[in-house]
């Protein structure tokens, strides 16, 4: 199965965000495991950077995205994703940008703690806790 993961569920993991970070940290697991072929975003990457180093510094954050680069694929953005991620009928840039990046990698869903940023989805979207669910009866 591969997974994009949404920017704010690496988020709930590295920073530890009550009650999320739990069932994501499960599925981090799994893609290290390589039960999951687990992918982010390009743009993840320089958020969470970002983000990270704002809370718990600059070394934490590169440490992160070290430990995110080794487990992870990257679903790359271009130009092309770029437009279309303007044309596409999403709220928020960002995350038209996060699905056309998916959708162009022939992903089979994208995970997010945020359900409804994605309602106009062309391919699925789970929450982590709801993927955890599906990947352990997969494997039963």
């Amino acid at each position: 199965m591969k997974i994009l993961f949404d920017t704010n569920v690496i988020l709930d993991v590295m920073l530890l965000r009550d009650p999320f970070y739990k069932p994501a940290t499960q599925l981090m697991v799994e893609v290290e495991n390589k039960n999951i072929d687990g992918y982010v975003c390009s743009i993840t990457v320089t958020t969470i950077h970002y983000l990270v180093s704002k809370v718990k510094g600059v070394k934490e954050a590169k440490a992160h995205i070290e430990n995110i680069l080794n487990i992870f694929n990257v679903a790359s953005v271009d130009k092309r994703i770029l437009e279309l991620s303007l044309q596409a009928n999403f709220t928020d840039y960002e995350d038209a940008v996060i699905h056309e990046a998916g959708l162009r990698s022939n992903l089979d869903g994208i995970v997010t703690g945020n359900r409804t940023d994605f309602k106009r989805s062309k391919i699925p979207i789970f929450d982590p806790e709801e993927l955890v669910k599906i990947f352990r009866s997969a494997v039963l």
